[in-house]
This record gives structure tokens, sequence and C-alpha cells, in this order.
């Protein structure tokens, strides 16, 4: 927890993270720059189904409108908070000398999109007002 706790204060002064360890070859900062800006469109696009799912399917029984569209909302959220975190464990590692850290997130994203993908086949399969 107080590793946590340190990695939310250096996602507001990346500055910080100069102070460890010795300057990685630009190339690896560039390529986790451009994972941490992947993992944000992936946030945009489910925050985004989120929106549509509300939105766009207003014949949908309301508690599957809002379970679907708070489902992928939420998942939009944690994958944007993920993002900034794994940014910053990465460059600290990369810094430190250390290997790259490894995480159940994207396992854990995967399942919670196929889930939501599950039920929305159900509702099609169903119908709208089911």
């Amino acid at each position: 927890m107080i590793e946590f706790a340190r990695n939310v204060r250096l996602w507001f002064a990346p500055q910080e993270i100069r102070r460890e360890g010795g300057t990685p070859d630009y190339r690896f900062s560039l390529a986790n720059e451009r994972t941490f800006l992947a993992w944000l469109r992936t946030a945009l696009a489910l925050i985004g189904g989120g929106f549509a799912v509300d939105q766009f399917l207003p014949d949908l029984r309301w508690a599957w409108r809002v379970g679907l569209a708070l489902a992928l909302l939420a998942a939009g959220v944690l994958c944007s908070l993920r993002a900034v975190n794994h940014w910053v464990r990465c460059e600290r590692a990369m810094r430190r000398g250390e290997d790259l850290p490894v995480s159940r997130f994207p396992a854990l994203l995967g399942v919670a999109v196929a889930v939501v993908a599950v039920a929305m086949v159900v509702v099609v399969l169903v119908g709208w007002e089911g």
C-alpha cells in the first residue's frame, strides 16, 4: 500500500522519477509512453461505449441499459487510472535496471469486456424489451 501511495505521488511529480537509477535508453521511455497512450485510447473507447449504450439504446430495459453502461464506464475509469500507474511503475523499473512489472489487469479488463459483450449478445438475441 505504501508503494502504491508513492506511485500516486509520482503521477503528479514525474520529475521525481529522475532521482532513481540511471536514465534509460530514450527509445524505451518513448515506447512506455506509447503504451500509456494506447491504454488511454482503450479507456476512452470504453467510456464512449458506455455513453453509447446509455444514449442510443433507449428501448432497452432500464436495468440492462444502466448496468451495461456502468460496467463499460467503470472499466474505462479503471483502465485510465491503471495506465498512469503502469507508466510510472515501468519508468521506475527501467531506471533501476529491474524487470518490468507484471500485472493481472489486462486479463481482468479482457474478462470484464467479454462479460459485457456476452450480455450484449443476450440482449440482441432475446430482444431489447425482454
